[in-house]
């Protein structure tokens, strides 16, 4: 197939999102239109859907990924539409793409082929704008800080232990680490600061959790914005910041409905990156597309070591879902890499990397299987995978009681994946989910990092130097033990090195830093050289996106 994402999308026939919003019972002046194509969903009906019984919820994770991605949104996109190509009433659920990864080197989060959610250019870039409101509110409050300690610090702010840095949606690591307010007296007081990118924020991480405006202005208040002179904590109402952040958020926190190519529904809210924050959809969408349709397919980030331990731990624990099912990606390029090969290579037939990469797979099919949540494996075929390779796959997961469906969404739209798609059904109906966290909330905060370490990443143990011990000790003393662990660490290993692929065991899980999210509800633990500001590649995806002479975006993928 010649044809490019983009062209692919530009040659779909949309339906009109009212047309959409029909096919969910959802009436017509509850939708807040974006032009033909995209619209939000008025809280008040939101709210009026509490009673209806919910639908099977349906994850869809992966393996440990190769740079570009293992085809995990695409195959959410290909089983929605596969699901309701057999005749079921079905969703998605997807996280909304960063200007990061769109300008960086993985490119956009909407799908591919003829798996994709439309309209592509509008939600790979600015969307609905919820990204720029995240960002404002973000930033407005760490404006005020400054504001706060320039006109007499009246809460006594210790400007030196300030850890509201700023956000922006792009990768910048220029800006990681800076000296602000230089210039003088009129400029405010210098002190060190730095950014984050935005769906590392605090702010996105509480827009997905928020339950209603109620509860996100409360988890706004909450935040911990650094210590007085007494180290006490100095929360973001005690800046009277939370009413104007909140405000800047009202509309953001509605879900987005727009549609696939085969003009299936799809909900596209909220998009924090599994690497470093908890890589999940809104519950806000998840919880509404749970009471309009029979199944919902969602996404988790990266592999199932981040964002499906951050699903089940973080999200499902804290807005009470329980999984029917779960599908984990896997493709025979990633598993070539987890077997040795190097990236450049994969296109070429190497059965025996394959099988040797699939200890990799199988780890991640025990990691699912030990939340109580039924696995299939989806195999993202490649026009360069053989069927030796593909053959190789399926007896792998057959040793662990799972089977593996070889799917063609990418080239064949739901169709491609009608077997996955069965396979999920039977799985969802059959009650076998036994769904619970990993652990309990009265775990120590130590022992919840350490539980995840020991049990999903095949380590021997975690270690911090004295400081870090001290936080842990610190958190907890200041009645925050309870809070679920948020691990940023790197997608492409089990430990914290990069390199180290496939299911390494024995290693030791370094955490450099702990960071608060008390609006959000869980504490950021940060492992290895992991970045809460990417960097751009050497050959940004920036470089060959353009505008075309009929005025048409041209290089997003």
């Amino acid at each position: 197939m010649s044809n490019s994402d983009i062209d692919i999308a530009r040659a779909a026939k949309p339906l009109a999102i009212k047309k959409i919003g029909e096919n969910l019972d959802i009436p017509w002046e509850v939708l807040s239109p974006f032009g033909h194509s995209k619209a939000k969903i008025n809280l008040d009906f939101i709210n009026s859907l509490q009673d209806k019984p919910n639908g099977k919820l349906i994850l869809v994770t992966a393996i440990s990924p190769t740079p570009a991605g293992e085809g995990k949104t695409t195959t959410t996109v290909g089983l929605g539409d596969a699901l309701n190509y057999i005749g079921k009433k079905a969703a998605i659920c997807l996280r909304e793409p960063s200007l990061g990864p769109c300008f960086g080197m993985k490119g956009g989060a909407a799908g591919g082929g003829y798996a994709q959610v439309i309209p592509m250019e509008d939600i790979n870039l600015h969307f609905t704008g919820d990204f720029h409101a995240i960002t404002s509110a973000h930033n407005l409050l760490a404006a005020l800080i400054d504001n706060h300690i320039h006109w007499g610090n009246e809460l006594h702010i210790d400007a030196r232990r300030v850890t509201w840095k700023r956000v922006m949606d792009m990768n910048d690591r220029a800006l990681r680490n800076i000296v602000s307010s230089l210039g003088g007296a009129a400029n405010g007081y210098p002190r060190e600061d730095g950014f984050d990118i935005t769906v590392a924020s605090e702010v996105m991480a509480i827009l997905c959790l928020a339950t209603s405006l109620e509860d996100l202005r409360k988890r706004l208040g909450n935040i911990i914005i650094g210590v007085n002179r007494q180290k006490q904590p100095v929360r973001a109402r005690d800046l009277q910041a939370d009413g104007a952040m909140a405000a800047l958020l009202k509309d953001a926190l509605q879900p987005n409905l727009v549609q696939t190519l085969e003009n299936n529904p799809a909900f596209i809210h909220g998009g924090p990156f599994a690497n470093i924050a908890h890589g999940c959809n809104s519950v806000m969408a998840t919880k509404t597309a749970l009471k309009l349709a029979d199944y919902v397919v969602t996404e988790a980030g990266f592999g199932a070591d981040l964002g499906a331990e951050k699903f089940f731990d973080i999200k499902c624990r804290k807005a009470k879902l329980s999984p029917a099912a779960a599908v984990i990606v896997a493709t025979v390029r990633a598993l070539k890499m987890n077997g040795g090969i190097a990236f450049t290579e994969v296109g070429q037939e190497n059965v025996e990397a394959v099988k040797k990469g699939c200890a990799n797979l199988a780890r991640h099919i025990r990691n699912v299987k030990s939340f109580g949540v039924p696995v299939v494996v989806g195999i993202n075929r490649f026009n360069t995978d053989t069927d030796a390779e593909l053959a190789a796959i399926r007896e792998s997961a057959a040793a662990y009681g799972v089977e593996a469906i070889v799917c063609t969404h990418w080239s064949d739209g739901g169709k491609g994946a009608e077997q996955l798609a069965h396979k999920v059904v039977a799985l969802a109906e059959s009650g076998a989910s036994q769904f619970a966290p990993l652990y309990d909330d009265s775990l120590s905060l130590w022992q919840k990092v350490r539980t995840i370490a020991t049990q999903l990443y095949g380590a021997d143990d975690i270690i911090a130097d004295k400081k870090v011990r001290a936080e842990f000790a610190r958190f907890e003393e200041e009645g925050f033990g309870h809070l679920p662990v948020c691990i940023a660490k790197t997608q492409y290993s089990f430990s914290t090195d990069p390199q180290l692929r496939g299911a390494p065991s024995g290693h030791m899980v370094g955490i450099r830093e702990l960071r608060l999210a008390a609006g959000a509800e869980f504490v950021v633990v940060i492992c290895g050289d992991i970045m809460t500001m990417p960097g751009l590649p050497r050959l940004p995806a920036a470089n060959q996106i353009g505008i075309n002479a009929q005025g048409q975006i041209e290089g997003l993928f």
